[in-house]
């Protein structure tokens, strides 16, 4: 990883973490609207993104055999949360952004919901660019069907 991008990396989580901290910390801050239904719906989500995010993740390292360097077309597997990767190409970043809306749900505060736009901007930017890759890579890739970040749209 470059320098910069550890000085940004700190930068956009530790500025981020202490907005948002001091925002939800405030004695001013009101709770949401909805009390304890919206915690549970965004607490929900947040979780059943962050398992999304894992099976995710475990998909793509058991892509490739141990000790080789042989790169595959990323699909789904029997695990019902990977199956995103029929609409997407990085759905790793798609579970990500939804976290943070399920987060953005539970504090109902402006800065949370920075802290998602601010963070699916660099997750799409890099989307697009693994999109772009995987069809460069692989002539057989399903380009018709999968988006890069969004299902269906972008």
């Amino acid at each position: 990883m470059p320098v910069f991008n550890i000085f940004k990396n700190s930068s956009y989580y530790w500025g981020f973490a202490a907005y948002v901290g001091y925002y939800v910390n405030h004695p001013l801050f009101t709770p949401p609207k909805y009390g304890d239904i919206q915690v549970g719906v965004g607490l929900m989500l947040f979780i059943i993104c962050e398992l999304g995010n894992l099976s995710i993740h475990v998909a793509l390292r058991n892509l490739r055999p141990p000790g080789t360097k042989v790169r595959k077309i990323p699909q789904p597997t029997a695990n019902p949360m990977t199956w995103l990767f029929y609409y997407v190409s990085c759905p790793n970043y798609t579970y990500e952004f939804g976290a943070w809306i399920g987060f953005t749900i539970m504090t109902q505060s402006i800065p949370s919901l920075l802290f998602a736009l601010a963070g699916f901007y660099q997750m799409a930017v890099w989307a697009m660019g693994k999109h772009r890759n995987y069809i460069k890579e692989f002539p057989n890739y399903p380009k018709k069907q999968r988006k890069a970040i969004i299902p269906f749209l972008f």
